[in-house]
């Protein structure tokens, strides 16, 4: 009986063993079946080897100055990559301390830690390594929280973070892990972080600051530095500690670094901030062309916010920071005279125009702006949209001290808009063509017309290089050769004129003979007309075309005078072929493009054609100098004082070099020019309202002399004190056996105040 007992029993258990197996292998084949489906895309598409080689990383393009400093990002994401070898040790380290202690001894999957989240049923924390936390960002995402799809992601992320670890060396897994986190606050990515809340590159991050990146990255909404600074600190002080216990940091710099506070220096990057904001958007359109000539080597075509393209500029980021400051300096003082000077203007910032004109530019204004637009998408009728500028309410403007929050209506914010003095300045180098600075306006976040590439204005006597130029070529002159100032008339019908043309210098004064350098200097508006009438217009249009000039010219007498709009980028390159021996070199901003490999897949060509020989492009250099030697530009070279001037141009400047250069100002003080040039830097400044209704009342201070000159002085002070830049102090380049006298005698001025010439002598005729 005893012994058919224990024979049931060795059968029950030989039947449970059998069973117990047998579950146990069909688990297991179940379990290796589903782990096979899953790496098979049958619960879902899974990444395949081409994915895993070249993840989707959705990068930002670069826009990299040409002194090595990226100014400006294009991006859906604000992501840009960085490799392993430029991370600071202590930012890894404090990365695996944190995430994934074991991270050099898995393969993707720590087995201990999942022991532990399976027995802790998830309370001790879901032991996702850094491997499969880099899986989910690149692949799978955050997924549903409802348990059998649960499992089924995590099991798609084990494999997945398996297959990264084959692919990929630890190092490039850290470095594809900090590329991808999102820090919020437009920074995805450890080099975006960095320079968003530090303004620095990685691997100039302290340990202090790391720690507090990498403490952010248990939950960046969570610990977001800009809404939870002391938070944020302690989430940083537990990073360091955690480095502390693997040995990555001593306790006494733990405990040194803990009572640091965090000192951000927060610069978020979005493309109306920053520096060089209107180059950057002249770029952006140009890439938008570029895109469609310039495809992928499979057909497709680039994108710049997602490709991770690197964009090389000419700009000077150093010498673009010096303009951007020179032009602020500058107006922020003679804007404030222009306030003085709209408030006894009924029709401020107006003048001199009808209640019927002023009403015109302000519904132009209304009908041009953003508010219009949104309520015209809304089928508002125009009346509605009308009354709706007159309803008071709260909005940020814009002033010369940072921004203010105020209560106003729509349309009396329209006047205020239109009392701000604009500039555009460029600079660019001659003999090659790169563009080094370029301000197309005073803020790009609320005044976004570019003034340098995009708004064409009249350029006044910045113009007569031109027509001398012309006429030394054509009629053999030199700038030593005499010309009398005199009344003077183009009789109708000469010349296509329809009626007769008398140009007047605005003193009603003439001063006989005088030499062509002598009248530039003084920009005399008779001689100017002289010359004109001799070569004539077609002539100076002809050769205004050849020196870059796309505007359309009028082929007119009155053109010797400015009566002609041009853009400040084509001003530019026009006088640097005076610069670069009569070469004209079409204006380059772009070095080279590389793919996010590296790769070169743009180096443009310059374009360039021969305009005028040697000898007559430095004759015409020669007229220039006269300019700031003795002629509305010589307040470059006075110690100040005695003109009335000092509180809005920032005197003295006090250069002693060779300078070439041209005021220039237009019809009742719309526009004020400067056009500078030394041997390896032409820079064009142009100043004027939005509006050429907007303008000074008098010419003391709407001349370019005072109005644009002194940003260029401001400019160039700048340059020079920076030992870093190359900028020429030099003669400009006498070519050999010069055939044109350039070199005249001429008596001391009799006058004390030299500096005042072109209020007496420019074009107010116009």
């Amino acid at each position: 009986m005893a012994a058919h007992k224990n024979s049931n029993q060795n059968k029950d258990i030989a039947y449970y063993k059998k069973k117990f197996w047998k579950v146990f292998f069909y688990g297991l084949g179940g379990l290796f079946l589903f782990f096979l489906f899953a790496s098979w895309g049958i619960f879902g598409s899974m990444p395949s080897f081409e994915d895993l080689e070249n993840p989707d990383s959705n990068l930002a393009t670069e826009v990299i100055s040409a002194d090595g400093v990226t100014i400006g990002k294009f991006y859906n994401e604000n992501r840009t990559s960085i490799k392993y070898k430029d991370l600071p040790k202590h930012l890894v380290d404090a990365l695996v301390a944190t995430e994934d202690e074991r991270f050099y001894e898995h393969s993707g999957i720590d087995g201990r830690g999942t022991l532990r989240a399976v027995l802790s049923l998830g309370t001790s924390g879901g032991a996702s390594t850094l491997t499969q936390q880099l899986a989910k960002q690149l692949f799978h995402g955050e997924g549903s929280k409802f348990l059998p799809f649960r499992i089924v992601q995590k099991v798609k992320e084990w494999i997945i973070a398996i297959k990264l670890e084959r692919q990929y060396t630890k190092n490039e897994i850290i470095a594809m892990y900090f590329n991808k986190a999102d820090f919020v606050n437009t920074a995805v990515g450890i080099r975006s972080a960095a320079k968003v809340y530090f303004g620095k590159e990685p691997r100039n991050l302290s340990i202090s600051e790391g720690a507090m990146l990498v403490g952010m990255l248990k939950n960046p909404s969570l610990f977001n530095p800009i809404r939870r600074l002391e938070r944020v600190r302690q989430r940083r002080n537990v990073v360091m500690k955690q480095m502390v216990k693997n040995n990555f940091l001593s306790e006494a710099t733990k405990i040194s670094l803990e009572k640091e506070p965090i000192v951000l220096h927060f610069q978020p990057e979005s493309h109306k901030d920053g520096i060089a904001t209107y180059f950057r958007e002249y770029l952006r359109e140009f890439m938008k062309n570029w895109l469609k000539e310039n495809k992928k080597p499979d057909g497709s075509e680039y994108d710049i916010y997602r490709d991770g393209l690197k964009i090389y500029t000419t700009i000077d980021s150093r010498m673009q920071a010096n303009a951007e400051l020179a032009v602020t300096e500058h107006l922020t003082n003679l804007q404030q005279e222009f306030f003085s000077q709209a408030k006894t203007n009924k029709n401020a910032p107006f003048i001199n125009i009808s209640d019927v004109e002023t009403q015109r530019i302000l519904m132009q204004a209304m009908k041009s702006s953003e508010r219009w637009r949104q309520l015209k998408e809304q089928d508002k009728s125009d009346d509605e949209i009308i009354k709706s500028f007159s309803i008071k309410t709260e909005m940020t403007v814009f002033t010369w001290k940072g921004e203010r929050d105020t209560i106003m209506t729509p349309l009396d914010s329209i006047r205020y808009y239109k009392h701000f003095l604009q500039a555009g300045l460029m600079a660019m180098e001659p003999q090659t063509g790169h563009v080094k600075a370029w301000v197309g306006g005073i803020n790009y976040k609320y005044f976004q017309y570019d003034h340098v590439g995009q708004g064409a204005r009249q350029v006044g006597s910045t113009f007569k290089p031109f027509v001398y130029a012309t006429a030394i070529e054509q009629l053999n002159m030199s700038p030593c050769d005499s010309i009398i100032d005199s009344p003077f008339m183009i009789h109708k019908g000469r010349h296509h004129v329809t009626e007769d043309w008398e140009p007047k210098n605005s003193d009603q004064k003439y001063r006989g003979m005088v030499t062509l350098k002598k009248a530039l200097a003084n920009s005399i508006n008779t001689v100017s007309a002289k010359l004109m009438d001799k070569v004539g217009p077609e002539a100076v249009v002809a050769l205004a075309h050849k020196l870059g000039i796309n505007s359309e010219i009028p082929v007119q007498p009155s053109i010797a005078l400015g009566a002609v709009e041009i853009t400040v980028q084509d001003m530019v390159a026009a006088y640097s072929t005076f610069a670069n021996q009569g070469v004209y070199i079409k204006p380059q901003f772009i070095s080279r493009i590389e793919d996010k490999n590296g790769v070169v897949i743009y180096e443009p060509i310059p374009e360039s054609h021969d305009v005028l020989n040697k000898d007559i492009a430095f004759a015409v250099i020669k007229l220039l100098e006269g300019v700031t030697e003795d002629g509305s530009g010589a307040r470059l070279r006075t110690q100040g004082g005695g003109y009335g001037y000092e509180r809005v141009t920032g005197y003295p400047y006090v250069f002693t070099n060779p300078i070439a250069g041209k005021t220039g100002t237009t019809q009742n003080q719309s526009d004020g020019w400067f056009m500078g040039m030394v041997p390896n830097l032409v820079t064009g400044v142009w100043v004027g309202c939005e509006d050429r209704s907007a303008r000074f009342k008098s010419i003391t201070y709407g001349q370019g002399a005072v109005a644009a000159l002194p940003i260029w002085g401001l400019f160039m002070k700048k340059n020079y004190a920076d030992e870093t830049m190359t900028l020429s102090k030099e003669d400009f380049e006498r070519p050999d056996n010069l055939s044109i006298k350039v070199d005249c005698w001429s008596p001391p001025s009799t006058s004390k105040d030299t500096t005042n010439s072109e209020q007496s002598t420019e074009e107010f005729g116009l």
